[in-house]
């Protein structure tokens, strides 16, 4: 087998971005973007010798419109009146009217100090202002309930990076008609879409442009007037950006660069954060009894592994009794499946689409850039990851259907189809952690089935849970984030379509509600811990573009789970 040298998991240096993306926020107050006479000659000035344009000005500038062209105060005074000019001449030419995820791009303005303006529609504003059908400049409006989101200032960021482009350097007056709730907070989550969106995937792609803007390095600067508030907001959402496309680039990589052995070794990159890094291998493993998890690898040449990773940043409690410091806190456990390469085993999946099964390992990508981004902010909360590597391959050792397996909780499993293997990775990896680690919840994630896709698409991950309180607190933070859930059903009529004749159950119940046979499957090994299972077959490969994701891996889950974290679960 041909070996590609593999990237490690990147683990970034204190406050920095990516190599070619750079963001920094400045005050935009003293700013003017007014055209100045003859700038060629102000004091101070830079001037490129080839082109004749300066180089100590943005060569783009980015505004924010609300709907009906209407601008902020601020934004008004940034451009001046005869930016404004400009502005509402064009728009009428273009039909810009403001509205939500729109444009209007000025090229070479004469009236404004940049090369390129662009003005960016942020949606309706709600000011009430209107009289006489003439947009009023407004002041910022107060927000209220039905004001954006998180998610919603991170796909502005997406929004605008798309539109400048790669090898960008711009300014971007953050400055909206509708102020946020929280400025710094907001600027903060549109830089993180900003990153997000900047992402590409692209190492094995030997014929590259040379000397092209889209090599060249990217500089940003987002204005605002609380820019040190900003960037102390930025700091923690730059670690959760590059836990996303840490995610994203395992999800993207070949089989033959990221099979188990190799995807373990990426994941103890993380001990440079700070995390402890377990590996546990195939006699490891067997001395767990994890039986059902070894099965579904012994058809590979490779071998299994499981990861287990904790970090350790909740505050250490007094002991009364002899007063050492010690964690009394119970962890808080994430699991994800990590099948590296899926063909079915001896269930063999059919030809078509079968290279996407590189992906079948996102949850457990999803794990190792949670843990990373927790590390990386520092969250103050104790946290266990584990994932199980395995590759599911046909072979002379590959289990068959029929043959019965004993997991770690003792439980027997028949295999119906070698094609229903992730959860038999996850049920030795529940067991494991509720016995070993008594969480206060364990959530687990894995492209599970295929029946998901059906039933929710790609707009939504499945959700199925025991725990009322861990279920609202999931579907609020995926609303927050934008990686949605829809609570799906468990009861005892479902859970009794996967017993078995010959074992304690079998590991498929039958065509009908396959998602949620799935899950109570996994179900019977989490030995009442609660416990959420996160179907994410729709979501996490093969995504669908949006504002802050054009890569097929999209990381999803590393967000979500990191602000179900910060909203509820640290100190």
């Amino acid at each position: 087998m041909d070996q590609i040298v593999a990237r490690a998991l990147k683990i970034p240096a204190e406050d920095d971005m990516t190599d070619s993306f750079k963001i920094d926020f400045a005050p935009l107050a003293p700013a003017k973007a007014e055209k100045r006479a003859a700038p060629e000659k102000a004091a101070g000035s830079k001037v490129d010798s080839k082109t004749g344009s300066r180089t100590d000005v943005p060569h783009t500038l980015v505004i924010f419109a609300g709907e009906g062209n209407a601008f902020s105060a601020a934004t008004l005074q940034f451009i001046g009146p005869a930016g404004e000019a400009l502005i509402k001449r064009a728009a009428a030419v273009a039909k810009f009217k403001g509205k939500k995820a729109t444009s209007l791009e000025i090229l070479a303005p004469a009236e404004i100090d940049a090369d390129r303006v662009i003005v960016v529609g942020a949606g309706p504003i709600d000011d009430g202002r209107q009289e006489n059908g003439r947009k009023e400049a407004v002041e910022p409006v107060p927000a209220d309930k039905t004001a954006p989101g998180a998610s919603d200032y991170a796909n502005l960021g997406g929004f605008v990076c798309g539109k400048l482009g790669r090898g960008a350097h711009a300014l971007v007056a953050f400055d909206l008609a509708r102020a946020p709730d929280d400025l710094a907070a907001a600027a903060a989550e549109f830089a993180l879409g900003m990153e997000l969106r900047n992402y590409a995937f692209d190492p094995y792609k030997t014929k590259k442009k040379d000397d092209s803007e889209e090599n060249s390095r990217s500089e940003i600067i987002i204005g605002l007037s609380d820019p040190a508030g900003a960037k102390r907001e930025a700091k923690a959402r730059l670690a959760v950006a590059e836990g996303v496309l840490t995610a994203r680039s395992l999800v993207n990589e070949p089989a033959n660069v990221l099979y188990p052995e190799e995807f373990a070794r990426r994941a103890k990159e993380l001990t440079k954060l700070g995390v402890e890094v377990e590996i546990l291998d195939h006699p490891a493993m067997q001395a767990l009894g994890m039986g059902a998890l070894l099965g579904v690898g012994l058809g590979s040449v490779r071998e299994s592994r499981a990861v287990v990773m904790r970090w350790r940043g909740a505050r250490p409690a007094k002991d009364s009794g002899k007063g050492a410091s010690k964690s009394k806190s119970q962890p808080i456990a994430f699991v994800g499946k990590g099948v590296c390469f899926d063909t079915g085993g001896i269930s063999i999946k059919p030809a078509a689409g079968m290279e996407d099964m590189k992906g079948d390992m996102a949850g457990a990508a999803c794990v190792v850039g949670l843990m990373q981004a927790l590390a990386g902010r520092k969250a103050k909360v104790d946290a266990i990851g584990i994932i199980g590597l395995v590759e599911n391959m046909p072979g002379p050792q590959a289990q068959r259907p029929g043959d019965i397996v004993k997991s770690m909780s003792g439980q027997t499993i028949e295999i119906i189809n070698t094609d229903a293997e992730g959860r038999l990775v996850l049920c030795d990896l529940l067991w494991y952690v509720q016995d070993k680690f008594k969480p206060k919840f364990i959530i687990d994630l894995a492209t599970l089935t295929g029946a998901i896709l059906v039933a929710l698409g790609q707009e939504h991950a499945g959700l199925f849970s025991n725990n009322e309180p861990l279920s609202e607190n999931l579907l609020a933070a995926g609303l927050e984030t934008g990686e949605k859930l829809w609570r799906m059903p468990l009861g005892p009529a479902y859970d009794k379509l996967i017993d078995s004749k010959f074992a304690d159950m079998k590991n498929t119940g039958g065509r009908h509600a396959g998602s949620i046979t799935a899950a109570q499957f996994l179900q019977r090994f989490v030995n009442g811990v609660p416990w959420a299972h996160l179907d994410i077959a729709g979501t996490a490969m093969n995504s669908p573009s949006s504002e802050i994701n054009h890569s097929w891996g999209s990381g999803f889950g590393v967000r979500l789970l990191d602000r179900l974290v910060a909203d509820h679960y640290e100190e």
